[in-house]
């Protein structure tokens, strides 16, 4: 096994237990893992940047160590196992072995596609014709909004907030994707493009209203989308922190080169701060009075906790 996938499976091991051990030591964490302290602390910067579509400050885990403590949070799709439903390995079949047939798919791909077809009990050699589930009556009324041009009433509940609020849309397509439905357009209430999971979609109604669809609408796609009740704070990036603006969906409001400013949005300041406190030096919050208390009140509780020892 090379270097990289010995890590990685540590990682897939560590993080779930963790999870599952909340309040772990360091010592204990790498004691059952095999981990030096410096290596641990590598491992939790590079999970501190992963996390799922759209990548979102909402979406990416947060990894640290504070005082003495190993905390993995925003990750509970690790605290269990990892299974596929039957739609999901039947489209992952299905793609692999449209790779496979234009004859430019490594063999490792082609022999991962047979294990598949064959757990499946299906053989990789036959056609495949995947239909998704899931497409109901909800799907179907998003999908003649689409197509009419008309404008649907939603009444939709956002998971960051959890609050329920209706809103007018102007559907530009809906698509599924990772096992969910989602519905793309602008909404009229945020005066913004948004993307809806439909599963949070409460009710929804065409109306009589219309609209003109954009030429070349964004594509399809789950991705974070700022809101209106977000939180913004306007941080100075140093060389070595420009890599916040290609893992965040920030807004660059300058870039000279050797520092960059942006616009970070979270609907939590305690994402930011915990940002700006891994950054240190690299960083400097310019603007933002509730990121700054956030990041105040953060510093302050690590500082009462390493005198406490």
């Amino acid at each position: 096994m090379s270097k990289t996938a010995r890590r990685l499976t540590r990682i897939l091991s560590m993080v779930p237990w963790v999870i599952a051990h909340q309040g772990a030591s360091v010592s204990e964490v790498c004691r059952r893992f095999g981990y030096t302290e410096r290596e641990l602390l590598e491992d939790l910067n590079l999970v501190f940047v992963c996390g799922l579509p759209g990548y979102g400050p909402g979406d990416l885990m947060v990894a640290y160590v504070e005082n003495d403590e190993v905390i993995v949070d925003m990750a509970e799709y690790f605290s269990r196992p990892f299974r596929l439903t039957p739609a999901e390995a039947l489209g992952l079949l299905a793609s692999g072995s449209a790779l496979v047939s234009t004859s430019q798919a490594p063999e490792v791909l082609e022999q991962a596609v047979g294990k598949l077809a064959a757990a499946l009990g299906i053989d990789a050699d036959e056609a495949i014709v995947v239909e998704l589930a899931g497409e109901s009556s909800l799907v179907q009324l998003l999908r003649e909004g689409v197509a009419e041009g008309r404008v649907v009433a939603l009444t939709y509940t956002s998971l960051s907030k959890g609050e329920t609020r209706e809103r007018l849309v102007e559907p530009w397509s809906v698509f599924s994707t990772l096992g969910n439905w989602y519905l793309s357009g602008f909404c009229r209430t945020a005066g913004a493009e948004r993307v809806f999971r439909v599963d949070r979609i409460r009710e929804a109604q065409l109306t009589d209203g219309t609209f003109a669809p954009p030429p070349e609408p964004p594509p399809p796609e789950v991705r974070y989308t700022p809101s209106e009740d977000d939180v913004r704070a306007t941080i100075r990036l140093g060389a070595r922190a420009r890599w916040v603006a290609d893992y965040y969906p920030v807004e660059v409001l300058s870039d000279a080169g050797s520092e960059m400013v942006i616009e970070f949005s979270a609907g939590d300041p305690s994402v930011a701060a915990r940002l700006l406190l891994r950054l240190g030096t690299d960083a400097q919050l310019i603007k933002g009075p509730e990121t700054r208390t956030a990041l105040e009140d953060l510093r302050s509780r690590i500082m009462a906790r390493y005198q406490d020892r």
